[in-house]
């Protein structure tokens, strides 16, 4: 989530490719005359997508794109000092960037991988290789049968200096979002989120679909984040999808999940099962609202604790608008979700959005922000960490001939969670970086 919410937006190769994939959906909204006749899209509380904050005039398939970008940044809560006062510290990163987009008849796919290290001036102890690699791939089996499979996996240091976060992982209208309002202190940090989603137009304006998800987070040495654990979910659901009129869709879904903390004491598990109906108006292919709500109910059970069961509401909206130089999105969410590092699955309010704005040819900047309210389940007086994040970040960059960009961005981080050492130590965190990275782009099969 955070990712999502931090909006300095990077223009590298990864834009375009994002920009294809999320336009595709919306497309299909404006195909055949009203009531029905061509392809129906999958509306954003089921398919997995998030919205995209490339501009329409980004959108480019077939291409192989690769680059290399050098950052520096200061963080003035880096570190905690032996004192128990915060340490700032200046960092350096390298990484290569590779990317892949296909498009053929039947088969639409994208693959993104980015390697780097971090260099840190004054604790050098936390140097360390970085890897963010994505894959997302659309395939027809039939004309009325897709199948959609999108798999992510990082490991870093530190999940504010990441290249294209943004672009790869942009903010999202699902009735379903992996927890990622947490955010540790310099620590190593492995996560892996996968989805995949089979969908089926039986009808010129029937769809159903089923899709399965898969989550985990795992922090390598427990030291460095106290207070924090490793967790996991996966569930499944099914959904039913009617397209009223070219601009109006309304449907149901039903979600299973399954959600699994460990704690430094015994685990906890909660399973959730919801139904949600849910109503899209596409304005036009690239702008779209978004609405879901409906019943959630959870059993949780956790180590000494006695078993929780409990009926709650959940509900959420989004907006995206993808322009020739403007984009936009924004979502709020209330459920159940993971911990994200909590004692346990919580009950989640967020809020999120993100705006980028293209100026001249060589200059665009971006601005976005992220609220994020806790509150674990059942959760036992020792591990009750109900807290908030809040954050804000703006960027502006520069294009500098045909294949160099410079850029700065600013973020601010403010979090509050009683009882988890890693993160009462550094509350707040100032963060300024520059980046310049070349890059360049070859078409494909022409």
């Amino acid at each position: 989530m955070l990712i999502r919410g931090f909006a300095g937006i990077t223009l590298l190769a990864a834009a375009p490719l994002w920009a294809q994939v999320a336009a595709s959906g919306a497309e299909a909204a404006a195909t055949g005359p009203d009531g029905g006749g061509g392809a129906m899209a999958t509306p954003a509380p089921v398919s997995g997508e998030g919205y995209s904050m490339g501009f329409t005039s980004e959108t480019r398939a077939n291409y192989l794109r690769g680059g290399l970008r050098f950052g520096s940044a200061y963080d003035d809560n880096a570190t905690v000092g032996t004192n128990g006062k915060p340490v700032s510290d200046v960092s350096y990163s390298v990484w290569p960037t590779i990317s892949l987009d296909q498009t053929r008849s039947r088969l639409h796919w994208v693959l993104s991988y980015s390697p780097g290290y971090t260099f840190y001036q004054k604790a050098s102890s936390l140097n360390s290789e970085n890897h963010n690699l994505a894959v997302d791939l659309s395939y027809r089996l039939s004309p009325h049968v897709t199948l959609s499979l999108r798999d992510s996996f990082l490991k870093s240091s530190n999940v504010l200096n990441q290249p294209n976060s943004d672009l790869a992982r942009p903010v999202s209208g699902a009735v379903f979002v992996p927890n990622e309002s947490l955010i540790a202190p310099i620590a190593d940090v492995l996560t892996n989120n996968a989805n995949a989603t089979l969908t089926y137009q039986f009808s010129a304006n029937g769809m159903i679909g089923a899709s399965g998800t898969f989550t985990n987070l795992h922090y390598a040495n427990q030291a460095q984040v106290p207070g924090l654990s490793d967790s996991s979910s996966r569930g499944g659901s099914a959904f039913y999808n009617h397209r009223l009129s070219k601009m109006n869709y309304v449907g149901a879904t039903y979600q299973y999940q399954f959600f699994l903390a460990n704690p430094t004491v015994g685990q906890s598990e909660t399973q959730a099962h919801s139904v949600f109906l849910f109503y899209t108006l596409y304005f036009k292919p690239t702008l779209s609202l978004s609405l879901f709500g409906g019943p959630q109910y959870s059993d949780t059970e956790q180590f000494r604790a006695p078993a929780s069961k409990a009926w709650s509401p959940a509900a959420g909206a989004s907006l995206g608008w993808q322009g020739r130089l403007t984009s936009f999105a924004a979502s709020y969410s209330r459920r159940i979700n993971d911990g994200g590092g909590l004692s346990g699955a919580v009950h989640s309010n967020t809020a999120e959005a993100s705006l980028r704005r293209q100026f001249t040819r060589t200059l665009s900047a971006s601005i976005g922000g992220n609220y994020a309210n806790n509150n674990v389940l059942n959760a036992l007086p020792q591990f009750t960490t109900n807290g908030h994040t809040l954050s804000g970040s703006a960027s502006a960059q520069r294009q500098i001939g045909e294949r160099l960009n410079l850029q700065l961005q600013y973020t601010r981080l403010h979090q509050s969670y009683s009882g988890i050492a890693a993160i009462s130590g550094t509350p707040d965190r100032n963060r300024a970086s520059v980046t310049i990275s070349y890059q360049f782009s070859r078409p494909l099969g022409r």
